[in-house]
């Protein structure tokens, strides 16, 4: 773990390197006479005079052959996120059969946090990528911008858990910073989040207004709405869906790990029912016994979770009861009466499958999401897929909001079960439109 002091670039640092340059003061005088007002940091705090937010414009740096990336990551070392994320932009991968390149370029990395097995400095010194001692530094500096578009991979390295059992990932304190160099140079430029937006669902909802703010398009979120789904399922659009249910299993770290990719799993079904996504109403976690007498009383259909069971190809032999010493459980009970619900199911199956049933049929709908393991986890080819389509286009595949949604219900569900209580919340009441294509790879 590094110091405290090493861990982030802070913002009197920021602002400070910022005042020393010369060149940034003469532009904060011609500011301040176009706009005539100060902006603030996304924390509220003064950061000297920009552009208005209307004037915010995509970054460009001439006609490069390849679009540049920063890459602002917690660790880089083998099987991390960006191991596998920042070395498909590297390397390229395989889609329909055949090497893709993506037409991007990771032009500078900061890992936050350097262990004895960390591959930034070879990987870096053999690929030409410029390894930065800042967040900022990889944008181009306090006051300037010379990217494309910029990855954010905050996931595995050593931080601590809080008492719901959270990850205290420092995804929304780096974004932080990417908004504040953006405010100073008076532009913006295309973000992906990997996983959730935030452990913290407030923190979470400032990422989005700060995206919306500044108008730079905001994708975030789980691999595994556009891994490949056997059989090749997308409901169409109005499906007129009464419940979903996913199940999983997995124990390797703590369980908002998993169950945020549950999560992405049932939204990115459930938000295709009809007049779209409306709002969540109350969240509920339960583990142990309190699953099975949820099961019993009717919460969620046992017969959706043996379907969904049954396309797993690592499911286990014998009743689920008898197998699982400790399922946790997550309800969604939605606004317009869909019931959703994820399920983990440690010792029965080790992946994520999906049933649903759909008024008017007799038969639910199904679908295993396959994630080809390591070393290679090839589930991040589709998604670093879309995410190039993303940086060419400024344009997310799917609403950040879904990815708003699922951060949010999985955090006040574990809030909720640390009291042992349902929760019921305005901030969960998050609408929106879903995609007309749900992007997934097909085989």
């Amino acid at each position: 773990m590094q110091r405290e002091d090493d861990r982030i670039f802070s913002r009197r640092e920021l602002l400070r390197s910022g005042v020393q340059a010369a060149s940034a003061a003469a532009m904060a005088t011609a500011f301040r006479s176009a706009a005539g007002a100060t902006a603030r940091t996304a924390s509220g705090a003064a950061a000297g005079p920009v552009a208005p937010a209307t004037k915010f414009e995509p970054a460009s740096i001439g006609s490069p052959p390849l679009k540049r990336i920063a890459a602002i990551n917690s660790i880089y070392r083998l099987r991390s996120h960006a191991y596998h994320i920042c070395g498909r932009f590297i390397h390229g991968y395989e889609r329909d059969g055949f090497h893709h390149q993506p037409s991007l370029r990771v032009a500078r990395i900061y890992n936050h946090q350097s262990p004895k097995e960390d591959l930034a400095p070879r990987h870096c010194e053999k690929y030409g990528i410029e390894l930065c001692p800042s967040a900022a530094r990889t944008l181009g500096g306090p006051q300037s911008l010379d990217v494309d578009a910029v990855l954010l991979i905050i996931e595995h390295g050593d931080y601590p858990i809080n008492d719901f059992g959270q990850v205290l990932y420092p995804r929304f304190e780096f974004f932080e910073q990417i908004v504040e160099v953006f405010r100073m140079a008076g532009r913006s430029v295309p973000v992906f989040v990997d996983k959730q937006l935030s452990y913290d669902y407030q923190k979470a909802a400032r990422m989005v207004e700060w995206s919306r703010e500044l108008g730079f398009g905001l994708m975030a979120g789980s691999s595994l709405p556009v891994t490949w789904r056997e059989p090749a399922l997308e409901p169409p659009l109005d499906t007129p869906f009464t419940e979903g249910l996913v199940v999983f299993g997995f124990d390797r770290g703590t369980s908002d790990i998993y169950f945020f990719h549950a999560l992405e799993v049932l939204q990115c079904m459930l938000e295709r029912r009809r007049g779209g996504e409306t709002g969540v109403r109350r969240v509920e976690c339960l583990s142990g016994d309190a699953v099975w007498a949820a099961a019993d009383r009717g919460r969620f259909s046992w017969s959706l979770l043996e379907r969904a069971v049954k396309l797993c190809p690592s499911r286990n032999i014998g009743p689920v009861r008898d197998n699982v010493r400790n399922p946790q459980l997550i309800l969604v009970d939605y606004l317009d009466g869909t019931r959703g619900a994820a399920i983990n199911l440690i010792e029965q199956v080790s992946e994520f499958a999906f049933a649903g049933t759909v008024q008017g049929s007799t038969e639910p709908i199904a679908a295993h999401f396959y994630l080809p393991p390591p070393p290679g986890a090839r589930f991040f080819d589709p998604l670093c897929f879309q995410i190039e389509q993303f940086f060419q286009t400024g344009k997310p595949l799917y609403p950040v909001e879904r990815t708003l949604l699922t951060s949010t219900v999985l955090d006040l569900a574990l809030r909720g079960h640390t009291r042992g209580t349902p929760v019921e919340d305005p901030a969960l009441q998050i609408r929106y439109a879903p995609p007309a294509s749900s992007g997934f790879f097909r085989s």
